[in-house]
């Protein structure tokens, strides 16, 4: 997570006041962790326990199971089923929160809302260290957002169902449906509990809000890191020069992240060139990823963070107080399980 220092004096007016602001809501439906491995096909691990015949394939353990399990459950039980399980107890063995399982069709969605075009009510969602389901962020003229639902809200059930030990994903998933369905939500806040039909529907992402501050300084907003995001800044900062002048606000509080293609073309906005962020994969050597080159290093930068800037949003925010170009306001970020 990301200490925050003390901005320039200059923006430190600027940046309290908009700190101070009602979180503004941002965009579209969580699908679990933006960082969260994914598996669209089965994978068999492990040794067989019984010998197989001469020149045959071994058998799995995993295929052994599902055979028994089919064979002699109780009740049937769908294969596919089975498989999704052995999947999710093996991320889990992993310990990783931001690993989870996505079926073809979920992977889709994701897909879908990493490019901006998606349908749903409006939310983004994160599960909470005692595994409730908050909500992390309302889009604006959303159906979660016109019928009131707030950041921090938690979600007890969807559809009637009761949300008890499912993951984000899972959770996720339910909440999408075709445009003009209906959903029911659960709702519990601090001034108690309510219950909201929504009609879901086709949403734009408006994943980078834009305002002209006083003093000349420009106020630029990001949701979530998906596809044109970086282009979208780069394009607010060579817009009209004259609107910030004064000063720059990037802010990324409730941002849970996103491509991380789409961090480094942010960061590259206010850098020339150089490092934004570093990773190795097992077995293979570190990859850097740098910033393109003549972005705008001269406008003072002030970065909003809150306990729910996360992914790449963190990237963005690291790479450009490590550099040098910006100090970082607001509270720690994501904090570690």
């Amino acid at each position: 997570m990301l200490p925050p220092t003390l901005p320039p004096r200059d923006l430190r007016a600027q940046g309290a006041k908009l700190a101070r602001r009602r979180r503004r809501p941002p965009t579209w439906l969580a699908v679990g962790a933006l960082a969260a491995g994914t598996f669209a096909a089965g994978i068999a691990v492990g040794a067989s326990s019984s010998t197989p015949a001469q020149g045959a394939a071994p058998v799995s353990v995993l295929d052994q199971a599902a055979a028994r399990i089919e064979a002699d459950a109780q009740r049937p039980v769908d294969t596919a089923a089975l498989e999704r399980a052995a999947v999710e107890g093996m991320l889990k063995a992993l310990g990783d929160r931001w690993s989870a399982y996505y079926s073809p069709s979920q992977f889709s969605s994701f897909s879908d809302a990493l490019e901006g075009r998606y349908t749903g009510v409006g939310l983004w969602i994160r599960q909470g260290n005692d595994g409730t389901m908050l909500v992390s962020s309302v889009q604006t003229g959303s159906p979660a957002f016109r019928a009131g639902l707030l950041s921090g809200d938690e979600l007890t059930s969807v559809g009637g169902v009761p949300i008890v030990n499912q993951s984000v994903d899972a959770v996720a998933s339910a909440l999408r449906g075709p445009s003009g369905s209906t959903i029911t939500l659960g709702v519990r806040r601090a001034t108690g509990t309510l219950s909201v039909t929504l009609t879901r529907t086709a949403l734009a992402a408006g994943n980078v809000v834009v305002n002209r501050l006083q003093h000349s300084v420009l106020d630029i907003r990001i949701s979530t890191f998906s596809r044109g995001v970086g282009q979208q800044v780069r394009a607010a900062m060579l817009a009209d020069p004259a609107a910030h002048a004064g000063g720059v606000v990037l802010d990324l509080r409730e941002d849970p992240g996103g491509l991380v293609d789409e961090a480094v073309q942010v960061a590259g906005a206010f850098l020339d060139g150089g490092p934004v962020v570093s990773y190795q994969q097992r077995g293979v050597g570190i990859t850097t990823l740098d910033a393109p080159a003549h972005g705008d290093i001269t406008t003072p930068l002030v970065v909003l963070v809150d306990g729910n800037t996360a992914s790449a949003a963190e990237i963005v925010t690291g790479a450009l107080q490590d550099r040098g170009r910006a100090v970082v306001v607001g509270s720690c970020t994501e904090p570690l399980p």
